[in-house]
């Protein structure tokens, strides 16, 4: 069993879905409103361990409701929350989600205590990150507490990935500091400060520039990868999209769990993009995190006689 270390935003996602999202000014009617545990961290610690790694989060949620159902619920998906801090200054970071029939969506954050997520947090949980297979962040906390992260695990010898979303300005030294970056291509296009012309080129760039490893999340493009050894486009599995929140997270949890267990980037890459593909054929953030089996099943089913 690998051990993973996801470090990371807690959010209780504001879910409301529509035909359609609206124009700037524009009001459009609801179908459907729900609260659904969520926030990239936690999607990401789910996700790890349904896919079968002992998964600790390290992160904050704030001291209310939100706070207390979100800690609840990573514990029952069998993530161990020892290192998750109940903030009594700053409330629960929520997500507002649009939803339209296609599965597309529209996002918007306030990070209220993951804003709060310091190094101190990290030393308190110091060893367990020392003696995992894989940490896993992403950019929902500050971004100081992200690279003393990246320090601290790559001091130890541990694996670094970095899900670069949602995009920010980053710094030079922390896109070059991971083992593993990994952005889709909005991000991507905000890491490098220019529009990209396919996921293939982002990552053969973003390895120019000094990254050892990164692997793109393209969406409906599927993903590719690159690194010093080589690259390599993956198409897309086709799937009737349901949903299309976090399966990002869904891709970079199992990416990190097939390296962790000693997959090579071109294997875990093409793993990941079957989890995503799967995350987006059911609706909300958690419950669409698939769980081993089911992706195993997934595989089987779309490469049978292949």
């Amino acid at each position: 069993m690998p051990r993973i270390v996801v470090i990371g935003s807690i959010n209780m996602d504001l879910v409301v879905r529509a035909e359609r999202l609206p124009k700037p000014g524009e009001t459009v009617r609801g179908r459907q409103f729900q609260t659904i545990p969520g926030g990239k961290g936690a999607n990401q610690a789910v996700a790890a361990a349904r896919l079968g790694a002992e998964t600790h989060m390290v992160g904050r949620v704030g001291h209310d409701e939100f706070g207390d159902q979100l800690r609840q619920s990573l514990a029952d998906s069998g993530v161990h929350v020892e290192y998750v801090t109940s903030d009594t200054e700053h409330p629960n970071g929520v997500a507002v989600i649009l939803v339209q029939e296609s599965g597309e969506n529209s996002i918007v954050v306030a990070g209220g205590a993951n804003a709060a997520v310091s190094p101190d947090d990290l030393e308190a949980a110091a060893s367990v990150i020392q003696a995992a297979d894989a940490v896993l962040l992403q950019l929902e906390i500050p971004l100081e507490t992200v690279a003393a992260a990246v320090r601290m695990a790559r001091a130890a010898g541990v694996r670094a990935i970095l899900d670069a979303g949602p995009a920010a300005d980053v710094p030079d030294d922390l896109k070059q500091a991971p083992d593993v970056i990994s952005p889709n291509m909005v991000e991507a296009e905000a890491l490098l400060g220019h529009p990209v012309a396919s996921a293939l080129d982002a990552a053969r760039e973003l390895v120019a520039r000094g990254a050892p490893a990164s692997v793109l999340k393209a969406g409906s493009q599927g993903c590719a990868w690159a690194s010093t050894q080589g690259e390599e486009r993956i198409p897309a599995v086709p799937v009737k999209a349901v949903d299309t929140t976090a399966a990002g997270d869904a891709f970079t949890a199992a990416l990190s769990v097939a390296l962790a267990e000693g997959k090579s980037l071109p294997e875990a890459a093409w793993w990941a993009n079957f989890a995503g593909a799967l995350a987006v054929t059911r609706f909300g953030a958690q419950p669409s995190m698939p769980m081993r089996w089911e992706l195993e099943d997934f595989i089987s089913s779309r490469t049978r006689g292949a």
